[in-house]
């Protein structure tokens, strides 16, 4: 059959669903910025119109399992093409793991993340398998192959990222991972290391493998953002400033308390009124049962009681409960029940952990911080002075998310291989931050968040599940079913 017969044969239905598919393509790869796309009209057109190729070669078969075993295939390998095309570009599924932005977002969210509100980037890592971070559900093992690589580019967004802003992105100290102890960072295990780095690659056993994942393949995490490119931020007291300027923290921020009560045993109830997750509060027996987690300060010397902040009530300390996550709108309310005496926010000691730069002594903790500024694209910094903390502070963005080679010897920046007085970033940096504060492994630990790294934006909670609660006893929090994320 000529070209002109299968033209003519093509049916009105036929021709429609080419010219919707062909229009939607044409406006998707002026998005992208590619002619070269265009070329995929082509296939539209045979599998449409002209049927040179048999696409369904299968339906004419005598074979009755064959062809039913092929629907199958075919109805899997266009569900894997839909998913791994709209994950690319539109949206992603993600869901909370951990409590460092409650009570903004909780542990067991699951999440619609919109890939368009900073715009989607274009695939680094392309041979991959859809629905799959790093690892291969059930079988293990990668779930991509690392080789092509392209380069970094983004597709034009909605807007871009905003100070208080909740964003998915990917993890950037992430870059390196020791298989066995995934839960913690390389460069924070490489701190705790004796021997660092090396010790950690040496003791396979413990550590198991080190590997480096692409930067679309490394853990995914979310974070409210704090500073923006070329902005500097500092913590004084817990209260962030900005380019000198406070910032006023979330309504739903929590820090760490101590609650002090008159004797009384905190019933579960409260707590679960409050919101409080049982992992904060409760513990386990030498049986294994849960019981509740406090002191009992009856014998406590009074010197100590009075230097804690405590108070005493009919000659005893009563119970001192914590610490405990709660924001300030939780504080009152339990400052409001009868048997409370009083509520203590915790303070960090200083020493207390690991805290970014890694590798330059600055005193910082959690809750005092900086002041350190935020790379920005196009921005320089110099070489003349501060050398040491500079190097600290900015040798990963420079070397590991910006691909240079890198080396500090004698007081000299060497970049490349040629001695460096200054440097000139390549792309923009963000500081993020949880709302959990005093629980909450970010920017204060490991770093800077590139560019490159940004996923999307969370849009919407779909499902919220309660880890501490049974299927038909509160385990849905039908509440928070279809609500905004964007808090």
């Amino acid at each position: 059959m000529t070209l002109k017969e299968r033209i003519s044969k093509a049916t009105r239905g036929q021709w429609i669903g080419f010219a919707v598919l062909s229009v939607l393509w044409i406006l998707f790869s002026i998005w992208y910025g590619s002619a070269w796309l265009l070329l995929v009209l082509l296939l539209f057109f045979d599998i449409y119109i002209t049927k040179f190729v048999p696409w369904t070669f299968w339906k004419k078969s005598k074979n009755a399992t064959f062809r039913k075993v092929m629907e199958w295939v075919d109805a899997i390998i266009f569900a894997l093409i839909a998913v791994y095309f709209i994950n690319t570009f539109f949206f992603q599924n993600y869901q909370i793991p951990s409590s460092s932005l409650e009570k903004t977002l909780l542990v067991g969210d699951f999440l619609a993340v919109s890939k368009v509100s900073y715009g989607p980037r274009a695939p680094m890592t392309p041979l991959s398998f859809p629905l799959a971070q790093h690892t291969m559900p059930v079988v293990g093992g990668k779930s991509y192959i690392e080789k092509p690589q392209w380069k970094y580019r983004r597709l034009r967004g909605l807007r871009q990222v905003r100070r208080d802003d909740i964003v998915v992105f990917n993890f950037p100290a992430g870059d390196t991972v020791a298989l066995n102890m995934q839960g913690v960072d390389f460069y924070t295990l490489a701190k705790y290391n004796p021997n660092g780095s090396a010790g950690i690659r040496a003791d396979k056993r413990t550590y198991g493998e080190v590997i480096w994942r692409p930067v679309d393949r490394r853990e995914n995490y979310v974070k409210r953002c704090i500073g923006l490119p070329g902005e500097t931020i500092r913590m004084k007291d817990d209260t962030v400033y900005i380019d000198g300027k406070i910032v006023p923290h979330a309504k739903t921020a929590q820090h760490n308390y101590y609650i002090q009560t008159d004797g009384t045993v905190i019933a579960s109830s409260v707590f679960d009124e409050l919101g409080i997750s049982k992992s904060d509060y409760m513990g386990v027996d030498n049986y294994g049962q849960p019981i509740p987690i406090y002191q009992d300060l009856t014998n406590v010397d009074s010197l100590s009681a009075v230097q804690l902040g405590l108070k005493q009530h009919n000659g005893s300390f009563g119970k001192l409960y914590g610490p405990l996550p709660m924001t300030d709108e939780m504080v009152e309310k339990m400052k409001a029940k009868p048997f409370v005496l009083t509520i203590i926010k915790e303070k960090e000691q200083p020493g207390a952990g690991y805290y970014y730069p890694l590798d330059y002594e600055t005193g910082w903790t959690r809750d005092t911080y900086g002041p350190l500024w935020i790379p920005k694209k196009g921005a320089t910094i110099t070489f003349d002075d501060d050398v040491d903390f500079k190097v600290a502070a900015y040798e990963r963005c420079i070397k590991n998310y910006e691909g240079n080679d890198f080396a500090y010897r004698n007081g000299k920046v060497y970049i490349n291989g040629q001695q460096a007085d200054s440097y000139t970033f390549a792309m923009d940096y963000y500081f993020m931050m949880g709302d959990n504060r005093h629980n909450s492994a970010d920017s204060r630990v490991w770093g800077f968040v590139p560019e490159d790294h940004i996923v999307g934006q969370p849009i919407l909670i779909w499902l919220s599940l309660d880890k501490d609660k049974a299927w038909f006893h509160g385990k849905i929090r039908w509440k928070r079913l279809f609500r905004s994320a964007k808090r």
